[in-house]
């Protein structure tokens, strides 16, 4: 087995320099002073951490899952790997988004309102996580500053939601035994009231009771992101055409 390259000194910690290369067929050498990349001079943790981020595809999900890390633990290597591969961009929005300041944070992790959960939940994670809709796409969601929000590049930035938006949809879906239908309000001129956009799915009750429609007003349909964040969350299955409540989100609100 051929030993990885060494790039730095074992006596002193200085660079080294590569001065041979000889062919392993014919013996040919090659001298000169030839300096290592910066994939080579990566140590083991981050040549490891790079070589499953291309495996997964960049899947920060995957990663954490492959590696057994945390939201934000996987985000810090991929930031060191940056650096040591001189990508990182110092003055980024993300790294100043990554010190997002969420100690003074008030959260219930014993509450059984969606929101809450959700937002413990997101806590934990570092105020970012990756979830997936139904058809395998990956959004990432994030916390915002003030504590009450949460934004995510499958949804328009501005307003953005608040958590309470998932105790509105938990609350139909508990008045229907634990299952609705998402309804379809995307479909261009869709208003409250119309077939599949009544106030008993999902997406009509988000615009009567969390934006506050009437019948007749149009809004917009963000059930594929939302339901992406409950079925994360381990409050509702997202299922083809409607949500349902997991059996484990039933039994905490009974205890």
């Amino acid at each position: 087995m051929m030993a990885s390259i060494l790039t730095k000194c074992p006596v002193c910690n200085g660079a080294l320099t590569i001065k041979t290369l000889q062919c392993t067929s014919c013996g040919l050498e090659l001298k000169n002073d030839f300096e290592p990349s910066p994939f080579d001079r990566l140590d083991a943790e981050k040549s490891t951490f790079l070589l499953t981020f291309l495996k997964c595809r960049g899947n920060m999900s995957l990663v954490q899952n492959e590696l057994q890390l945390s939201y934000p633990s996987a985000r810090k290597k991929l930031s060191d790997l940056l650096a040591a591969l001189e990508l990182a961009d110092t003055d980024s929005d993300e790294q100043k988004e990554e010190e997002l300041d969420m100690q003074n944070w008030v959260t219930d992790p014993n509450s059984t309102k969606a929101s809450e959960i959700i937002k413990t939940k997101l806590k934990e994670s570092g105020g970012r996580a990756i979830v997936h809709s139904i058809s395998g796409v990956a959004y990432e969601i994030k916390a915002e500053p003030d504590g009450k929000s949460f934004s995510t590049e499958a949804l328009p930035p501005k307003p953005n939601y608040t958590y309470d938006v998932f105790d509105v949809i938990v609350d139909l879906l508990l008045s229907q035994g634990g299952r609705a239908k998402k309804g379809v309000a995307r479909a261009r001129n869709a208003r409250l009231g119309d077939p599949n956009f009544e106030e008993t799915t999902v997406v009509g009750a988000i615009a009567k009771n969390y934006w506050g429609r009437k019948v007749g007003e149009s809004s917009y349909d963000p059930v594929f992101a939302l339901a992406a964040v409950l079925e994360w969350a381990g409050i509702a299955h997202n299922e083809r055409g409607y949500l349902e409540l997991t059996a484990d989100y039933l039994r905490r609100r009974e205890q």
